[in-house]
């Protein structure tokens, strides 16, 4: 599943889709930026609710398929900016971490 598919099956909002069809094989969950670079793998969404600049390195780093931000976390216009820059996807939702984990594990990614 893409990037794109993603965000359409849950009715994610975008906040910045550089690279849309990116595929996505995981999920991992996690605020603290330190455990994230040490556990998310390549290509998979990252459900966060941290929303400085921080998270685009990190998914720099880890080469995760996109950000989530749960619980109607935003970012300011310099990070989307920057994520843009760096090829970095970057969705959202109201919704919290748990309720998006269950919703991405019944599309059986």
């Amino acid at each position: 599943m893409t990037v794109n598919e993603l965000k359409d099956k849950l009715a994610l909002n975008t906040i910045v889709m550089p690279d849309a069809k990116r595929e996505i094989n995981g999920c991992y969950i996690g605020d603290l930026l330190s455990w994230v670079m040490g556990a998310a793998k390549t290509d998979d969404i990252w459900i966060t609710i941290m929303s400085n600049i921080n998270i685009v390195a990190v998914a720099t780093l880890c080469d995760t398929a996109c950000i989530l931000l749960a619980e109607g976390v935003s970012v300011s216009y310099d990070i989307a900016n920057t994520a843009h820059e760096k090829g970095i996807n970057i969705l959202s939702s109201e919704k919290n971490a748990y309720t998006l984990a269950k919703e991405i594990s019944e599309l059986k990614i």
